[in-house]
């Protein structure tokens, strides 16, 4: 399962700021992985669809906007209804501490806040796509937990 992923890089609700995304959207490429940017303003289900359509393995969500407790946890929903329980989920931008738990006990397998190297997104994928920690998975496994 190891080697280049297929990973879409969405930004859910209506934060206008993507230049983090794009940030990781290009170390992710750099790293010889195939990335698909959904771009600005994204509804959950506009993701779970491009996720679908582009049969990608990974999906990171990017939120600054404090709207990550409710998108994030939605977003694992419709992955999980729409059959997609081996799409590993992971998450970046400005989210509190407090918050986190919440979103792993949703699906959510990774956490990246600001100052996060390129190399730690990277080795983040590596390990994933050597587990079956899906969001539909019992795997309990969470990077940097």
């Amino acid at each position: 399962m190891g080697g280049r992923q297929r990973i879409v890089i969405a930004k859910p609700g209506l934060d206008g700021h993507d230049r983090g995304a794009k940030i990781v959207a290009r170390a992710l490429r750099d790293g010889g992985h195939e990335v698909i940017y959904t771009g600005l303003r994204r509804t959950p289900s506009q993701i779970v669809r491009t996720i679908m359509d582009e049969d990608a393995r990974f999906v990171g969500l990017s939120s600054l906007s404090g709207a990550h407790s409710h998108l994030f946890p939605k977003i694992c929903e419709l992955l999980r209804e729409a059959g997609l329980d081996d799409v590993v989920v992971f998450g970046g931008g400005i989210i509190p501490e407090e918050d986190r738990q919440e979103l792993f006990d949703a699906g959510v397998k990774a956490i990246f806040g600001p100052g996060t190297t390129s190399s730690e997104i990277l080795e983040f994928v590596e390990e994933a796509s050597s587990r079956d920690c899906g969001v539909g998975s019992d795997d309990d496994w969470h990077w940097g937990v």
